[in-house]
C-alpha cells in the first residue's frame, strides 16, 4: 500500500488581502499551477499565489475535513490561525518548494 500525503493549504495575494483555502495531494505542483495561473477561477481572477499556511495529513478525508473547517472560519479566525506559524506572512517556499513546518 502506497503512503499519500495531502495538504490544506492557504494563499494569499502580494497585499495579502485574499485569502484561499485549499486542498491537494501535491503542495509543491499545486503552487506552481497557482503561480503560472494554470487554476482558472477565484486564484487567477485575485492573483492569489502566495503560500502562507499549510498542515500535512495522511488521509484524504481528514484534509477534506479540515479545509471545510477552515473555510468556515471568519476571516480574523483564519488570520489567527495563519499568524501562529507565520506571523509575517511570509512566502513559504523555497526554491519553489515548501518549507516543511
Amino acid at each position: 500500500m502506497k503512503f499519500h500525503l495531502y495538504y490544506v493549504y492557504i494563499l494569499t495575494n502580494s497585499s495579502n488581502k485574499v485569502l484561499y483555502v485549499g486542498v491537494t495531494n501535491d503542495l509543491e505542483r499545486r503552487c506552481y499551477e497557482h503561480k503560472q495561473n494554470l487554476i482558472k477561477g477565484f486564484t487567477q481572477k485575485y492573483n492569489v499565489d502566495k503560500l502562507i499556511y499549510y498542515e500535512k495529513f495522511d488521509s484524504i478525508e481528514l484534509a477534506i475535513f479540515r479545509e471545510k473547517q477552515i473555510k468556515g472560519y471568519s476571516r480574523s479566525k483564519k488570520d489567527a490561525l495563519i499568524k501562529e506559524i507565520n506571523p509575517e506572512l511570509d512566502e513559504l517556499l523555497l526554491k519553489g518548494k515548501p518549507i516543511h513546518n
